[in-house]
C-alpha cells in the first residue's frame, strides 16, 4: 500500500512539474519470476523512473537495495520499510546479499545500482560483483536498465533544478543476461549491455548542448571525464 502511495506520489510530481518519462522500446520485466535489475546511476530520483515505470508497465514492484546510512532520515526510513527496501551496510554487506538472494529465490525483482554511487561522469563507471553474483546464487536473470536525464533535475555535485522544467526522462530496460560463468564474467557482460544501451538512449534522447553540466564530457559537456570523477570520489 505504501509503495503504491509512493508511486502515485512520484507520477503526481512528474506531472506537476511536466517532466515526462519516455520508455525507448519494448522490453519488458518479467511478470512472475526473479531477476536482478541493473541499473545506471545519475542521479538521486532515478530509482522512482524505474519504479513508475516498472509498475505502470510491468505490474511488478522492483525491490531496490539501498544504503542503511539513509535510514538515520525518519521519513526515509519509513518509506524504505513501506516500500520493502533492502538495506545495505556497505562495511558489512553479508546479510543484505543473503536477503537479496532470497527474494530474488521468491520470485522478486531487485534493483541494484552495480556502479555502487553516482557517476559525476554520468558515464558508466565499473561494476561490482555483487549483482552478478546474487544472478548466479538463485539462478536468475540480470537485466540491464538505464535511465537518463534524471541527472538534468537533481544530482550529485550540482545545483537542484526543480519546478516546472519539464525535463524528459528516457528508461530502457535490456534483454536479460543468464546467470552463467563467473561472476567476474557476468559483470563484464552487464558492462558491456549497459553500455551499449547508454549510447542507444543518448541518441535517442535528443539534443546534448555543448558545454551543458549535465552532458558528458564525451558528447562535449562539461560533466567530467570518467577518469576525473573517479579522482573526484
Amino acid at each position: 500500500m505504501i509503495y503504491g502511495f509512493v508511486v502515485s506520489f512520484f507520477r503526481a510530481f512528474n506531472a506537476i512539474t511536466g517532466h515526462k518519462t519516455i520508455r525507448l522500446g519494448e522490453r519488458r520485466l518479467p511478470t512472475d519470476s526473479g531477476a536482478v535489475l541493473a541499473i545506471n546511476h545519475t542521479s538521486y530520483v532515478d530509482f522512482t523512473y524505474i519504479g513508475i515505470d516498472a509498475r505502470r508497465r510491468d505490474k511488478r514492484f522492483v525491490r531496490f537495495m539501498a544504503k542503511i546510512e539513509l535510514k538515520k532520515n525518519p521519513v526515509i526510513r519509513f518509506l524504505m520499510w513501506g516500500c520493502r527496501v533492502i538495506a545495505v551496510d556497505r562495511s558489512a554487506g553479508g546479510d543484505a546479499y543473503r536477503a537479496a538472494v532470497d527474494e530474488l529465490r521468491k520470485g522478486e525483482i531487485v534493483g541494484v545500482y552495480p556502479e555502487a554511487t553516482i557517476s559525476r561522469s554520468f558515464e558508466i563507471k565499473s561494476l561490482k560483483s555483487g549483482a552478478a553474483r546474487m544472478a548466479i546464487e538463485a539462478d536468475v536473470p540480470i537485466i540491464p536498465c538505464i535511465v537518463w536525464g534524471s541527472q538534468r533535475i537533481v544530482t550529485k555535485g550540482l545545483p537542484r533544478n526543480l519546478g516546472r522544467t519539464k525535463t524528459p526522462v528516457m528508461v530502457t530496460i535490456g534483454d536479460p543476461i543468464p546467470p552463467s560463468g563467473t561472476a567476474d564474467e557476468l559483470s563484464a557482460a552487464l558492462y558491456a549491455s549497459m553500455s551499449a544501451l547508454l549510447l542507444e538512449v543518448q541518441e535517442a534522447y535528443g539534443p546534448h548542448p555543448p558545454g551543458e553540466n549535465w552532458v558528458p564530457a564525451r558528447l562535449g559537456g562539461s560533466a567530467p571525464t570518467l577518469d576525473e570523477a573517479n579522482a573526484l570520489d
